[in-house]
């Protein structure tokens, strides 16, 4: 299966809860932190919604 890699790249202050409690979800809690997750739709939802903090490569 294959997985892509998503890094913070822009601060959470000062964004919504709902923004902020996605990127956690995702195990991004620092500007710079990276995390390996499966790509399905689920993980294709939450980078949708917070798109303009992270960046996304496919591994």
């Amino acid at each position: 299966m294959a997985q892509l890699r998503i890094k913070l790249v822009k601060s959470l202050n000062g964004r919504l809860v709902k923004h902020k409690a996605t990127a956690e979800s995702l195990g991004l809690r620092k500007i710079g932190s990276e995390t390996v997750q499966p790509d399905n739709p689920q993980t294709r939802g939450k980078i949708k919604l917070i798109r303009y903090l992270i960046s996304v490569t496919e591994e």
